[in-house]
């Protein structure tokens, strides 16, 4: 039960923390004036001493640039509305890849193109499919002025099930936003910044913050999706609160059986005190007991919780809803470094519950125990 829970919490904050990521980034450089909405952006110049790479910081992976504008896209019998999120050549295409169902991920690297990567959501509301040219209209500055529409061919199709991105993203070359906006081809939307250890995402952050100019602001991902957070960080109350659950109970269960044994043992415990035996050496001999039953549990235990854990990890036997999760099917995170923790303290905790009832052996008197029947 603690591996299972341990496993399915710390996989589900993990693959959720990616998700947002590879969206957003781990941390957004972008205009102090702008309201980190997707759709409204001012411009920054991409000339900055930080960008491609962080000299001054470590823990930071990779820099790239993006710009987002706000559309919508019109077929013969829908339409939709949509953030069309412009990236360039320097783009980490790591995260999509996973995401990616059907067709290959665009190529911004060469002379501009139309090609978008769409998400299955907005592909199966708008009735798309690999292939098929969509038409995007985009609003003037000047409202007065009809909306601009821009053809783009869809060469790509993923599912990140994460209903709250997927119903609005689409990936474009950050050229197309560029021109709609009249940028210069040195001005973006923002910097995306990822790191090492997203634990050291705040302090990180912070240092950032400190790096770059009076004139732009930075957001770590936790700060902008601060509800989504606070939710994770509840699954390690609940991990703590199960674990501490399960130790206790485990603990109880070994003392009454090593209550029983000695109960069980009493003459034997008297016939080895009238021998010479010292108390201490009677209770080695029944905490050797204990933590071979311990052991044997434990055994058992890791069997049969990993062998649940891969079967999930493969299988995907157990779904969830991704409008309350984020997730298709229950992550499972397994790791040597926390099974071996968990397996260790497990087996020293117990063993110290049992230090206390062995100390009955010390009350049994030698005379009284060999009657005992």
């Amino acid at each position: 039960m603690m591996l299972i829970s341990i496993a399915t919490g710390v996989g589900l904050q993990k693959k959720i923390r990616e998700k947002v990521s590879a969206f957003n980034g781990d941390i957004v450089i972008s205009n102090f004036d702008t309201n980190f909405s997707n759709d409204s952006q001012n411009p920054i110049s991409k000339n900055q001493d930080f960008y491609p790479t962080f000299k001054n910081i470590e823990g930071i992976k990779h820099v790239q640039i993006t710009a987002s504008k706000g559309g919508v896209i019109r077929t013969e019998t829908d339409f939709e509305g949509v953030v069309v999120k412009g990236v360039g050549s320097d783009y980490d295409w790591g995260y999509f890849e996973d995401y990616l169902i059907e067709g290959k991920l665009p190529n911004f690297k060469d002379d501009l193109n139309s090609e978008i990567l769409i998400s299955e959501y907005l592909a199966n509301r708008l009735h798309l499919k690999l292939g098929d040219k969509v038409t995007t209209f985009f609003l003037n500055d000047d409202v007065s002025k009809s909306p601009r529409p821009r053809g783009f061919n869809i060469v790509g199709i993923y599912n990140s099930g994460f209903q709250q991105f997927d119903e609005q993203f689409l990936i474009a070359d950050i050229r197309h936003i560029q021109r709609l906006n009249k940028w210069e081809d040195d001005q973006i939307g923002a910097f995306e910044v990822f790191v090492n250890d997203f634990d050291e995402i705040i302090p990180i952050g912070n240092e950032v913050y400190n790096e770059t100019s009076s004139t732009l602001d930075t957001q770590t991902i936790r700060q902008k999706y601060a509800s989504i957070f606070e939710w994770l960080d509840l699954f390690d109350f609940n991990i703590i609160m199960i674990i501490g659950i399960m130790i206790l109970v485990a603990g109880i269960n070994m003392i009454t059986a090593l209550l029983v044994l000695i109960l069980e043992r009493t003459q034997m415990i008297g016939i080895l005190k009238a021998l010479g035996s010292s108390d201490w050496s009677i209770r080695k001999v029944f905490l050797y007991n204990a933590m071979y039953l311990i052991g044997v549990g434990l055994f058992w235990g890791n069997v049969i919780g990993i062998g649940l854990l891969l079967i999930q990890k493969y299988g995907k036997i157990f779904k969830l809803n991704p409008d309350t999760y984020y997730v298709n099917e229950a992550p499972v995170y397994l790791s040597l470094d926390y099974i071996l923790i968990l397996n260790a303290g497990t087996f020293l905790l117990c063993l110290i519950m049992l230090l206390i009832p062995s100390f009955i052996i010390s009350k049994i008197s030698p005379v009284r125990a060999i009657r005992f029947e």
